[in-house]
Parts: structure tokens; C-alpha cells; sequence
């Protein structure tokens, strides 16, 4: 069977998946400009309007074969962005970018050795100074946002908590499992004090890892679900200081959890912010 890499060739051509290709790449850069956020095949699949996320092999190893033609064209290397794309809950990019790693002569025989070579394509494609002249070079623009007016929105105070928040909050506190934790294990604690002063709505403060939520009832406008991600993101920086102050080698995990769907307009936001989400809880 053809390898992806080899027969996903053609960035400017009319099949589907050198369209989706030209909308991925732009998607990809934003990524790397934001510190290197990875982002998971069903969340890119999810941004792109495509319902299976395996059908990305062919977009990605497109744009990978672009990359390496422009890359001879200037001679220099352009780091494979494609590495941004990664399994969920595993860090790391599917088998089908091992021929790139093989084309620049990387060998590996264990997955360990492998998620280090990835750690330092992941660490290039962050610190790669030239995406905006790739984006030109290939005739593309950045990827859109149309959510200014949300976020400006956002930065409003919060109004009150309101009976189905309440309500929401509860329900995460009591059932562990709605958010990957086993069934009946300990409850969490709600409004969790922090150090700089903000509370976090759940706490599942476990043995062998941190879980932090954010909860948004059904009801929430969309700048108040854009809020709760701005918010995660804060609550993930202040547990991992006070953590790293403390010695505290346990993993922190942080979600918002939704009484209802996350706005589509908010995927792109919730993709750069490498924010996880569940929906539909409760």
C-alpha cells in the first residue's frame, strides 16, 4: 500500500484533499505561532467541517510534501508543521508522519525514542521565524477570526451564578466520571481557592493528578463560554506555578465543561488556546 507522503503530492490542484490542504496550512500556523500548540486530529478535523478525522492523513501529508518543495526551493529547511497534528491523549502525531521523520534520516526503536526526536520538531516548528513568508509564498492568508467582537465582550465583568450553573456544578462535583475520573471516587471541592485571589468552580485534587473545571451552563452566552477558555487558561497557569513552586510533580489537566455545545465560532479559539472541552454535560 502507497505510503500518504508519496502519493498526497500537489498542494494547488482541485481534489478535495489539496483543498483541505490549503485551509489546514493556515490553521497549522497559527498553531506554531502560538508557542507550538499541538492540536488534535478530531479538533482540527472538527475546525476544517470534516466528520472523520482520518480522512486528514491526505491534507497533511500534502502539506508536508509542499513544505519539503519549498524548502529546496530556498534552500533551507522549513520545519514539518504537520507534527503540530497529534493523537488525543497521546502528545504525539500519527504513523503516517514517520516517513518525514525517516526522510531526514531519524531512526528510532522505541516509542520514547521517538517522542524525543517529535519533542524537537515540536520545539522548531514553535520558534520557526518564517511562517507569515510561507503564507505568501504559497498565496495563502492567515486564518481567519471573526470572534473579536466575542472576546471583547468576554473582557466584561461575569454577571451573578446563576440556579443552573448551580446546578451544573454540582452534578460535575458528584460524578467524577462525567470527566474521565473512575466512578465512584471522591467527590470534588468547588470554588477551590487559588493563590492569586480566583476560584475554580470543581477541584478534583487526586493522589496521582490535578483536574480543574471550569463550568458553563447551557444557557451561557458565547462570550461567556469564551470567558470560561480565557479563564482555564489562567487556572492551568497558576496551578502549574504554584505546583512548580511546591515540588509538585503531578500532571494538571484542565476542562471546561459545557451544559451545552460549544459554539462553532469558538473552535478556533479553543483550538489555539489547546483547551480541552466537554460538552453537553449534566
Amino acid at each position: 500500500m502507497a505510503k500518504t507522503a508519496d502519493i498526497a503530492t500537489g498542494f494547488h490542484g482541485d481534489k478535495l484533499y489539496q483543498v483541505r490542504a490549503r485551509l489546514a496550512l493556515p490553521i497549522l500556523i497559527r498553531q506554531a505561532k502560538a508557542a507550538g500548540q499541538t492540536i488534535s486530529y478530531e479538533d482540527l478535523a472538527a475546525e476544517l467541517g470534516m466528520p472523520n478525522p482520518r480522512n486528514l492523513n491526505y491534507p497533511l501529508g500534502c502539506i508536508g510534501d509542499e513544505l519539503n518543495r519549498l524548502s529546496k526551493e530556498w534552500h533551507k529547511e522549513i520545519p514539518p508543521i504537520q507534527a503540530l497534528v497529534v493523537t488525543k491523549g497521546a502528545a504525539v502525531p500519527g504513523s503516517g508522519f514517520d516517513p518525514f521523520l525517516r526522510e531526514r534520516g531519524k531512526v528510532w526503536k522505541t516509542s520514547v525514542e521517538r517522542k524525543a526526536i517529535l519533542k524537537t520538531y515540536l520545539a522548531e516548528i514553535a520558534n520557526y521565524p518564517y511562517w507569515d513568508g510561507v503564507l505568501s509564498e504559497l498565496g495563502l492568508k492567515p486564518a481567519p477570526s471573526k470572534i473579536d467582537d466575542i472576546i471583547d465582550e468576554a473582557m466584561s465583568l461575569g454577571g451573578g451564578e446563576g440556579p443552573e450553573h448551580k446546578a451544573l456544578k454540582e452534578y460535575v462535583r458528584s460524578h467524577p466520571e462525567c470527566v474521565g475520573l473512575s466512578a465512584g471516587s471522591a467527590e470534588g471541592s468547588a470554588e477551590a481557592a487559588l493563590p492569586s485571589g480566583d476560584s475554580i468552580d470543581v477541584l478534583f485534587d487526586r493522589i496521582d493528578r490535578v483536574v480543574a473545571i471550569e463550568v458553563k451552563p447551557g444557557s451561557a452566552p458565547i462570550h461567556d463560554v469564551a470567558r470560561g477558555l480565557f479563564q482555564c487558561v489562567k487556572y492551568q497557569s497558576v496551578l502549574q506555578a504554584r505546583a512548580a513552586f511546591k515540588g509538585d510533580p503531578r500532571p494538571i489537566a484542565i476542562v471546561l465543561v459545557l451544559g451545552g455545545k460549544l459554539p462553532n465560532a469558538l473552535i478556533p479559539l479553543r483550538n489555539s488556546l489547546g483547551i480541552a472541552v466537554l460538552e453537553e454535560v449534566g
